[in-house]
């Protein structure tokens, strides 16, 4: 065997990682290789992807193994060897079934050997984790990921093996790592929770890889096999009928890996257990929301999640491949062409084949609610999208449940992107992942004190409180109240409320993309209300991306000084930068992104100031980034109204010098009640007037009427359209 002393260079260690697959089944003998011209024109990418592994996986071949004695945390140089060389082991199993080249089994089977004799001698991590600490890394969790990926390779290369050291590896490496991680790891094991699915699937697979039929049972069941716990529980529990997963897109990609890896092996080693038809083809629903929660190839920002996690990343790049082969859905092949990556399976290599072959046609976009918890009736993550086009106008309202640990307090928040930007932006998790030298890779303080803090985020904030005063428990308790959800060709809208994340004050919000005429295309409004008795303080923040470049009032930063927002809650990290006042009830805030104007009219109560921020203040670690935002700030004694109209417009070409449509078409923006009732007004600087009716009740059956200056404006059912002359003319 050869010795643990020499240490693979960098570029190896990189490229290793970036190469790190989840573990699925490949069955059959090792099938003979077609020509490099061939497989490149039969596969597509798919045959680089291969290439690149076998490139990768021959480099190593005659280099001594580097397994370094347990000692850094996440981001680390022993953690990260470590995965590095979980990629390899699975890397080089998929190799030997996919070429039959027997020098891949014998490099998997020598490395796992060359951890079968340090592993036993493992204590607990000597940076451990306060909670399920690991004994190769810091924490389990990352243990269960090693074991998933090994196990997988092991199954494949068993047979190459002599019995001396199938023996050696079962019990040395795989039972022990499996044991430790179940019977010795209970917390987790029975946890309904990402890290007790990543638990049971990698013990789980363990079993199906070595014949044991008591890990497979313990994996499905729990612990005491009652049920009460384990992969089939964590099915029921974490997901919403709809596909939706409590902590949010963030998790649900990092916990989406195991259910579909370990769910891929029950169907094929327990085909009676249709495990993919379990509750109505929750998994395979729960793939295509994964999907459906991303703009511009990354997903939505929402709780705690790194920015930069997208369509990409290696979890979906198993789900893609698996759904494809279990529904042939070639909108599939679509997102699988965006993510132009493909991975060492069967299902992947179909994929890039059919794309090949030119059979991909579009993803189906559209709007839609995925209500949240077990039953769906938790809230609801409402994604309106103005058209098919994936880089279109779209927004997502935040009207789910806490979402545990995880979760953010931002009730009724507000995303919008549009021509694939985030143009209102949610704050994501203050984390550098993996960056040791940041926290140790850890979430950052500033993620507890800041990213989660309602003040964060673009949702109403009452006495520069957070909601549920930043109590998690009670957060997981309350969820909103949703109301109607419509969507027709020039309407999509959403309403939710709750009254629960104040003690006093009921907050409401109604989001709505309309299509008129008076428009260039589709704009947002936006209906944000809190109902109370007591005099409050009411802040609307909106974090916006890009370079202000015009208000409707005079606002000048001081240039000498700037000081904190606050002292709490989040908003001691708020530099208040400039303060003004609106013009006639209108406050009108327009930047530029990449070409493209967006503005924020909006009409507010008598005495509302708007106050310009950036992130950065008691910041002396630089941990956050410099983000600007703008908020509505009131002081009522009734509960407060704000109006948005949130508009994309123009377009600023630089390069030929010529700039269109730069100033905002809204000239006036009116609200008016009655009773439950009410109605927004908006009037162009040309004249046109559109009008949204909202029903206190949703009863399609019944009429509503409210007084506008004057007029009675009639309608029947939750929402109506009133729709310029305009539109009319131009015969929508």
């Amino acid at each position: 065997m050869r010795s643990a002393i020499k240490i693979v260079s960098s570029v190896a260690l990189a490229v290793s990682l970036m190469a790190c697959q989840g573990i699925d089944a490949v069955e059959g003998e090792p099938q003979p290789q077609k020509s490099a011209q061939e497989a490149v024109v039969d596969q597509g990418g798919y045959a680089l992807t291969q290439e690149a592994a076998e490139k990768r996986l021959d480099a190593q071949l005659d280099k001594d193994f580097n397994i370094p004695f347990p000692k850094d945390p996440g981001g680390g140089y022993t953690h990260e060897v470590h995965k590095a060389n979980a990629a390899l082991i699975y890397d080089a199993g998929q190799l030997y079934t996919l070429t039959g080249e027997e020098r891949y089994a014998d490099f998997a089977g020598k490395l796992m050997l060359a951890y079968a004799e340090v592993y036993p001698s493992w204590e607990l991590h000597p940076a451990k984790k306060e909670q399920s600490p690991g004994r190769m890394f810091w924490q389990n969790l990352n243990e269960s990921m090693w074991l998933l990926h090994v196990s997988q390779s092991y199954g494949a290369i068993k047979d190459t093996l002599s019995d001396e050291h199938r023996a050696k590896i079962e019990t040395d490496l795989l039972r022990n790592m499996s044991e430790f991680l179940s019977d010795g790891s209970p917390e987790t094991f029975n946890k309904v929770h990402n890290h007790g699915t990543w638990a049971t699937a990698a013990v789980g697979l363990t079993g199906y890889a070595i014949g044991d039929e008591d890990y497979v049972e313990q994996a499905l069941n729990g612990l005491d096999k009652s049920g009460e716990a384990g992969f089939l529980k964590q099915m029921d529990k974490l997901f919403s009928p709809d596909g939706y997963y409590n902590e949010g897109p963030y998790y649900q990609r990092f916990a989406l890996k195991p259910f579909v890896i370990f769910a891929q092996a029950v169907q094929k080693n327990n085909p009676e257990l249709k495990i993919f038809e379990q509750r109505d083809g929750i998994l395979k629903k729960a793939i295509y929301t994964t999907i459906h929660q991303n703009y511009g190839g990354l997903f939505f920002p929402i709780n705690d999640a790194i920015k930069e996690k997208g369509i990409k990343t290696n979890e979906l790049l198993h789900g893609v491949a698996i759904a494809y082969e279990l529904t042939g859905d070639t909108g599939l092949l679509s997102i699988a062409k965006e993510q132009d990556t493909f991975v060492l399976t069967p299902e992947s290599r179909k994929l890039s084949q059919d794309i090949a072959a030119g059979k991909a046609t579009p993803f189906d976009y559209k709007s839609m609610r995925l209500g949240d918890g077990e039953e769906g009736n938790e809230g609801a993550l409402d994604i309106l999208r103005a058209s098919a086009d994936p880089n279109g106008l779209a927004v997502v309202a935040k009207n789910t449940s806490q979402g545990l640990g995880h979760g953010h307090f931002d009730k009724l928040a507000l995303l919008v992107f549009d021509a694939g930007h985030e143009i209102l932006r949610d704050y994501g998790a203050a984390r550098f992942l993996n960056v040791e030298a940041k926290y140790g890779g850890h979430y950052l303080p500033e993620n507890n004190a800041y990213a989660k803090q309602t003040v964060a985020h673009n949702a109403l904030v009452v006495d520069e409180t957070s909601h549920f005063d930043s109590d998690v428990e009670v957060g997981n308790k309350n969820a909103p109240v949703l109301g109607e959800f419509v969507v027709t060709d020039n309407l999509k809208v959403t309403t939710a409320e709750i009254d629960t994340a104040y003690d006093d004050v009921k907050l409401g919000r109604t989001v709505a993309i309309i299509d008129d005429a008076a428009f260039d295309g589709p704009v947002i409004v936006d209906l944000t209300e809190a109902h109370a008795d007591g005099s409050h303080r009411y802040d609307l923040p909106f974090h916006y991306n890009g370079h202000l470049v015009e208000t409707n009032f005079d606002v000048q930063a001081d240039p000498l000084a700037r000081a904190p927002l606050g002292a709490k809650n989040g908003y001691q990290y708020l530099w208040k930068v400039a303060e003004a006042n609106p013009v006639d009830g209108l406050s009108q805030v327009t930047w530029l992104l990449d070409k493209k104007f967006y503005s924020v009219s909006s009409s507010v109560p008598k005495g509302t100031k708007v106050v310009f921020t950036q992130v950065g203040a008691n910041d002396p670690n630089f941990n956050l980034r410099n983000e600007p935002g703008f908020m509505l700030r009131a002081i009522t004694n009734d509960g407060v109204s704000f109006v948005s109209v949130i508009e994309p417009h123009g377009d600023y070409n630089p390069t030929v010098e010529y700039t269109l449509g730069s100033h905002s078409q809204v000239k006036a923006i009116g609200h008016f009640e009655g009773g439950a009732d009410e109605f927004i007004q908006i009037e162009t600087k040309q004249g046109d007037i559109v009008g949204l009716g909202l029903a206190g009740d949703p009863n399609p059956e019944l009429t509503h009427t409210v007084e506008v200056n004057g007029e009675s404006i009639t309608w029947t059912g939750a929402y109506k359209l009133f729709q310029s002359n305009k539109h009319k003319t131009a015969g929508n």
